[in-house]
């Protein structure tokens, strides 16, 4: 019963900026870790960012730090990345990510393609 349904994808330029979410269903997911991971074509999937169950603490992969923020809602079950200062080597498909123990749910994943 576990849900993840990113949204927010989308064709956008060099330098602009785009906002994605997931809204989550099925699970306490005020009890959760959330992440976001995402996979140029050809590539391996690669971690993004996470946040903690409360939001107080977040983590990001070096290439993206000081341009994506994570954040969460949790009255709202959502989880949110703002990205900015886009680049074309950001365009991959995103995936809204929870770990419960050792098993790990995916949402669909959103396409992100940076580009003129």
């Amino acid at each position: 019963q576990v849900q993840l349904v990113e949204s927010g994808g989308g064709l956008v330029q060099p330098g602009g900026s785009l906002r994605l979410s997931c809204a989550a269903s099925g699970f306490a997911f005020s009890s959760y870790r959330m992440s976001w991971y995402r996979q140029p074509p050809g590539k391996e999937r690669e971690l993004v960012g996470s946040i903690s169950a409360a939001g107080g603490s977040k983590n990001y992969a070096d290439s993206v730090k000081g341009r994506f923020t994570i954040s969460r809602d949790n009255a709202k079950n959502t989880v949110a990345l703002q990205m900015n200062s886009l680049k074309p080597d950001d365009t991959a498909v995103y995936y809204c990510n929870m770990a419960m123990g050792l098993k790990n749910y995916w949402g669909q994943g959103t396409q992100v393609t940076v580009s003129s």
